[in-house]
Order: C-alpha cells, then structure tokens, then sequence
C-alpha cells in the first residue's frame, strides 16, 4: 500500500479507536456523527484486509495486526501534529489573513458592523468576505476550507461541524409606526387579519417559523413574498404590512426605518443562532481568533 492510498484522517479514527475503544465516544472527540465512524472503520478494514477492532464486552478491542500498527501510528501523527503546532501561530495585529464567513442578510445586518469596528482596531490588515448560508454548497465549502465560519440557525451542518451557541432568539411581529396594529398589545385575529410581507429564507431554519403560522386554521393574507430580510424596513415604513422577523433584527431596524414591534401572537419557539466550523478548522489559531472574537462580541 502507498500513502496516496490512505486517507490521513483514517489514521486519526484509528488512532482515537486504540484509546477510546467505543465508536460513540470517538465520534464525539472528532465532532462526527457515529455512521460516520463506523463508515471509516469499514474502509479501514477493506484497505488492511483486516477486521482491527472487535466488538467484545469491554469495548472495541484491537486485533493483533491492529496492535503491531499502534505504536507506529500514534508515533506519526504525533510528529505531524508537532510539526504543525511549532510554526501555526496567529498574529491579528499583523496578520493579512482573508476569512469567508457563512452568514445570511440577517447575520450581515446584526454581526457585521461591531465585528469590523474592532477588527479595524486589533487587526488592522485583515479582511472579511461574506457567503450566502443558503447556497448549497456550504456544507461542502466549509468542509473544503473554502468557508471558515458560519452563523445562524443551520440544522444542515451536522456531523463533523463544531457549534457554539451565541444567542437564543424570539420572533416579532414588525410593522411601521402608526399602524393601526401599533397599540399594547396583538390579537391573534389582528395578526391574522393584516396584510402580510413574507420572508422565503431557503437553507436556513427560519422556513420552520412559517411552518407553525401556516399551520393554522386562519391562513395569513400574504401580499408580498421576498427571498431577504434587507428590504423588510423599506417595505413597512410606507405601507401598512406586516412582517414575521426575528427579535435582534427588529430591534436593528425601528429607528432607522421608523418601526415598531410587538410579542408575537402566535406561539413560535424561540430559535438558537449558533456559530459554526468543520472539524478540520478546530485547532487552527487563526479560526480560534476570529471565533473568540465573535462570541466575545455577540454571545448572550
């Protein structure tokens, strides 16, 4: 066997299997789900022509060709993670570095200003570029390293993601100053009522919102359909719809726009906007920095 013949990644299950000795635990220590495991347990064992490990009642037990290959293996990725370590630092005050960020209109409205008001301060010389969360491919542009983070409420990034919590988030129900809704409080026969502006926010999990509403005996009389939330203020500061939008953007938007919000009279849950990175990223101190500085900047 060759080494263009071995997934190194391989190795590091292996690797995790010799002291763990349970799937379960590896794939928590790795950030993947146990199929996953079990799937790179499988292809190991086609490649060795060997079974490597045995299910018995103390665990999974290493075969005896799996334990001539212990040492050896644990001894190379051990070089290989020295070596790494030794020259991977991250220097923010002189860094150049170009991160992606994952993020919908939503994230580029609430995360973006602070964040590039300090990053201005502490690392004058990097950049930021942004990627929609609902393009297909970013599950696999993370994975690739194409995208350093994401943000949101992204239930598509499962296994071999790493997650965060920043905030948990209520909805509102958003319209202009004014309005004949604008009182104490909001009856769902009013909501239902209204004219209704909605947000198709695909490959996040915000569709789940409208879901619940729709569910409903009384259907919402949706005049206006729109693929963002950017537009939103602009659209209820001069007609009398109403919108569906989350807490923190609301918030953001009724002085700017001259709107007002109320509870919601619908119950929703409250959603959890979390930051994501693929296992690949963990330990790189350049992610590390940018992930700190995010939850330190928008945690709670």
């Amino acid at each position: 066997m060759e080494l263009e013949d071995l997934d190194l990644n391989l190795l590091v299950v292996f690797n995790q299997l010799l002291t763990e000795r349970k799937v379960s635990k590896v794939a928590e220590n790795l950030g993947l789900g146990q199929p996953a495991v079990s799937n790179a347990l499988a292809r190991m064992r086609k490649l060795f022509g060997d079974e490597l490990f045995l299910r018995t009642s103390r665990g999974m037990e290493p075969t005896p060709f799996a334990a001539q290959l212990a040492g050896s293996v644990t001894e190379g990725l051990g070089l290989i993670h020295s070596a790494i370590n030794r020259t991977s630092t991250f220097e923010p005050a002189t860094s150049q570095r170009r991160f992606s960020m994952g993020m919908t209109d939503i994230g580029e409205i609430y995360f973006l200003p602070r964040l590039m008001q300090e990053i201005a301060l502490i690392a004058p010389a990097v950049t930021i570029s942004t990627v929609r969360n609902s393009q297909a491919r970013l599950k696999d542009d993370m994975e690739a390293g194409r995208i350093d983070l994401a943000i949101g409420l992204l239930p598509q990034l499962d296994s071999g993601f790493f997650q965060r919590r920043l905030f948990m988030q209520k909805y509102v129900c958003l319209f202009r100053k004014g309005h004949p809704l604008d009182k104490p409080k909001m009856s769902p026969a009013d909501f239902f009522a209204a004219d209704h502006v909605a947000i198709v926010s695909a490959g996040t999990g915000h569709g789940k919102v409208d879901e619940i509403i729709d569910s409903k005996a009384v259907k919402r009389k949706i005049r206006l359909t729109v693929p963002h939330f950017v537009a939103v203020g602009h659209i209820l500061q001069s007609t009398d719809m109403v919108a569906t939008v989350p807490e923190r953007l609301a918030h953001s938007m009724v002085q700017p726009f001259d709107l007002a919000y109320l509870p919601h009279p619908v119950k929703l849950p409250q959603i959890a906007i979390n930051l994501f990175w693929h296992a690949r990223v963990h330990k790189d101190p350049a992610s590390q920095w940018l992930r700190t500085l995010v939850f330190d900047l928008h945690s709670g």
